[in-house]
């Protein structure tokens, strides 16, 4: 199964905004808890090593590159 970059869901605002809500009144400790339980329990759902660490590569990437871009922005 190759990784979808594409979004699956008929409304990507209400996703995105369940994600948001989820971390309403958390720490921020709590928050990346919550994320990080997020992600494995989607990960275990995808079940696919290989599309996992092309997803993996895809958010390092993507976390890079916005770095540097407000790097060069200062």
């Amino acid at each position: 199964m190759p990784l979808s970059t594409s979004s699956n869901f008929v409304r990507p605002d209400d996703a995105f905004r369940a994600v948001v809500e989820a971390h309403r009144g958390l720490t921020e400790e709590q928050s990346a808890d919550l994320d990080s339980a997020l992600v494995l329990i989607l990960a275990n759902h995808i079940g696919d090593i290989d599309v996992l660490r092309e997803a993996i590569g895809l958010a390092r990437r993507r976390m890079i590159d916005g770095q540097q871009q407000q790097q060069q922005q200062q």
